[in-house]
């Protein structure tokens, strides 16, 4: 006879989570797994950054597979907790939620193909100009000014598609990584924008009065540090740098 099919609330998958020797419990859109067998879920956490016992629907929007991967796992059960949600996101505009059904590559691609981009610009922007510092040589300092603008073009599609995807896989919710992120990147851009228009407004700025250039410098050489902060949290995301060591057995 079939294994009868249980209801679960949130605090009672909450135990499932492959501690102390616990099975390993996950739900999707309602339903509940036991993944206990799966290799990429010993001790209860996948990938380093996603925990058993819990309701994985948003997050599995931006896994790299299809959720039908769950289907080669039992059933167990299905998740009657009232404050559960399923969709993609809350609050998402039913335009833009029937476009990402049709097109489910813009749900997650865009914003992890794009910035890069921006990133590797605003590193080298300083980098060129401090080899025309130090060498003389124009084409350094033509270079740094389009680093600069492939920057600040970059940014315009990697901060909104940024926030779309915050919005998608994560509801929104505040999450201080996130919120860094978003402040950082916006000070960056104009900082950037301002780099630049005072380049092109003043060309000799970077050889001509000591403290406009001093100051013309530091806001070029900020883009340094800013974009790190962007890029580490960004990749503390994607993925974590661990998490607490778990009494059970095995390992992710």
């Amino acid at each position: 006879m079939a294994e009868e099919i249980r209801e679960f609330t949130v605090e009672d998958l909450a135990s499932f989570n492959g501690e102390n020797g616990a099975p390993v419990y996950v739900a999707f859109e309602g339903r509940v797994f036991d993944v206990t067998a799966s290799k990429l879920w010993r001790g209860g956490m996948h990938m380093k950054r996603h925990p058993a016992g819990r309701d994985l629907t948003a997050e599995m929007q931006a896994a790299p597979h299809d959720v039908t991967v769950l289907d080669r796992f039992p059933q167990v059960g299905v998740l009657v907790a009232a404050e559960a949600t399923w969709p993609m996101g809350p609050g998402l505009p039913p335009v833009l939620e029937q476009f990402l059904e049709r097109h489910p590559f813009f749900r997650r691609h865009p914003h992890p193909m794009t910035v890069h981009f921006p990133i590797v610009s605003f590193i080298f922007a300083p980098v060129f100009t401090l080899l025309y510092l130090v060498t003389g040589y124009g084409g350094f300092e033509t270079t740094a000014l389009d680093c600069l603008a492939a920057g600040l073009f970059f940014c315009l599609i990697v901060i909104p598609t940024g926030l779309i995807t915050w919005w998608i896989n994560y509801g929104a919710r505040p999450m201080q990584p996130v919120t860094i992120k978003i402040v950082v990147s916006l000070c960056m851009f104009v900082d950037g924008l301002a780099v630049l228009l005072w380049r092109l407004l003043e060309p000799s700025v970077i050889t001509g009065a000591q403290v406009a250039r001093i100051l013309f410098l530091a806001l070029e050489f900020l883009l340094l540090p800013m974009v790190v902060v962007v890029a580490w949290l960004g990749a503390t995301l994607t993925f974590p740098l661990g998490r607490k060591k778990r009494t059970g057995t095995g390992g992710p």
